[in-house]
């Protein structure tokens, strides 16, 4: 019997549970969870109402853990989403998840994460000059340290990916620890509103909360893009997946819960909404404070950058197995284990948007069209429940089909809230990835001609 083309051996198993669980909690705890309470806050106005959407937020990044870990399972190989959406929709559906990954999905967030470090560095040490040159050029080489080390292999891409996630855990829980232990908040703050207790917040304010609180759980996939480079890949995905969603989960309710400790939700509404968690340092810990999260959104963004440098081209290497893209790009290194080319590709695209700037308003699209390609993917738990009854299925989702019912459901009602409240923004997101239409058909066609 032939090799299944997208067989992953030529990537060697080497990453155990919690190296996954490391890309999985490096890749979601970025700047979301320290930016995005103030404007909940503002809107909803009440602890209750907000701690809810987060806890809600964790649900269903949790549901989408439980129907990956099933789909992680039953194909592990390299690619994730792109891997089930090709198997279950065809490749076209395949091309067009991979296309956006490379263009906004992970090139264009690490391009951000560059150029958000490197602005912190300038306020932490005011380098720069008036035409950012200096902070360009500090994005570029943390960039390129990062993909160095993923370049030298899964070793090396592991050792950091876990050093970067116990730091930043580790200084997550320090200013938690020390927030508290100061004693300068008061739990009262909880039972605070912002106007009248007896007011509730529209549907759609709470589902514009609910989006604020997934844009900061986005990346609870991030274990399954290593499949075919995890040991005994059954019992590995799913312990990476359950386990990381819902340390995430309970990280993020304990650090609301220390916001509104430090202050009440009438401050926290208060302009400027972004630095909440700033706002929260300052009262707690002194002018000292704000400096101390700076430090921590340093570790988050680049423990969230090295994720996507390590998990990105994994779906590229999978496209190049599947030839919907050249071979080039599925090479590997027989001493580190590494999709090289693939690896250099997507850094050396996100080096161009952070010279050209115009990331920026990819990475605002992009999330309409994540929400979809995530949905199909749960959607694919149930086609191939019924398509392909046989396939082993290591691990099974836990109160099937509701599951991923509720994840479907979900998305499809964010989907449609970003249509109706952002109509530019979700059709620009659409159309990114329309734009990969002519280049899967050139390619198909070019394949053909010569194969």
């Amino acid at each position: 019997m032939g090799r299944d083309q997208r067989d992953p051996s030529t990537l060697p198993r080497r990453i155990g549970w919690f190296t996954a669980a490391c890309v999985l909690v490096g890749n979601v705890v970025g700047s979301g969870i320290f930016t995005t309470t103030g404007f909940m806050a503002r809107d909803l106005g009440h602890p209750g109402l907000i701690l809810s959407i987060w806890l809600l937020g964790g649900l269903i990044a949790l549901a989408g853990a439980l129907s990956y870990s099933e789909l992680g399972t039953a194909l592990p190989m390299a690619g994730g989403e792109y891997l089930y959406l090709h198997r279950t929709y065809g490749p076209f559906i395949g091309f067009l998840s991979g296309w956006t990954s490379f263009t906004v999905g992970f090139s264009a967030a690490i391009a951000a994460g560059a150029m958000s470090v490197a602005a912190y560095l300038n306020q932490l040490f005011t380098l720069d000059d008036e035409r950012g040159v200096l902070s360009t050029f500090v994005a570029l080489v943390f960039l390129w340290s990062i993909t160095a080390c993923h370049l030298a292999g899964a070793e090396a891409g592991g050792f950091l990916q876990r050093t970067l996630t116990v730091l930043n855990m580790g200084a997550i829980m320090a200013l938690i620890a020390a927030g508290v232990m100061g004693d300068k908040g008061d739990w009262a703050h909880l039972h605070l509103h912002l106007s009248d207790p007896h007011a509730v917040p529209s549907i759609g304010v709470s589902i514009v909360s609910l989006i604020f609180a997934l844009y900061a759980y986005s990346g609870w996939n991030a274990a399954v893009y290593l499949a075919g480079e995890v040991r005994d890949p059954a019992r590995t995905i799913p312990l990476a997946l359950i386990s990381g969603t819902l340390f995430v989960t309970l990280l993020y309710l304990a650090l609301n819960a220390l916001y509104f400790y430090a202050l009440p939700v009438t401050d926290l509404a208060q302009p400027p909404l972004l630095p909440v968690a700033s706002k929260v340092a300052v009262a707690l810990l002194g002018v000292d404070g704000a400096q101390f999260v700076i430090v921590i959104l340093c570790f988050s963004i680049t423990g969230a950058m090295s994720a996507m440098v390590w998990a990105g081209p994994r779906v590229y290497y999978a496209m190049a197995k599947d030839r919907l893209i050249p071979s080039y790009f599925c090479r590997t290194s027989e001493a580190r284990g590494a999709p090289i080319q693939a690896t250099l590709l997507q850094s050396l695209w996100a080096s161009i948007l952070i010279l050209s700037g115009s990331f920026e308003q990819l990475l605002i699209y992009s999330g309409t069209v994540l929400t979809i390609f995530s949905a199909l993917a749960v959607g694919a738990l149930l086609i191939l429940r019924r398509r392909e009854p046989n396939l082993p299925r290591p691990y099974r989702t836990p109160l099937y089909p509701f599951v991923p019912v509720f994840f479907i459901l979900i998305s499809i009602m964010i989907v449609w809230n970003a249509l109706y409240e952002r109509p530019l923004e979700g059709l620009m997101g659409i159309a990114t990835v329309l734009a990969g239409t002519p280049l899967y058909f050139f390619w198909r066609r070019f394949t053909t001609i010569h194969p």
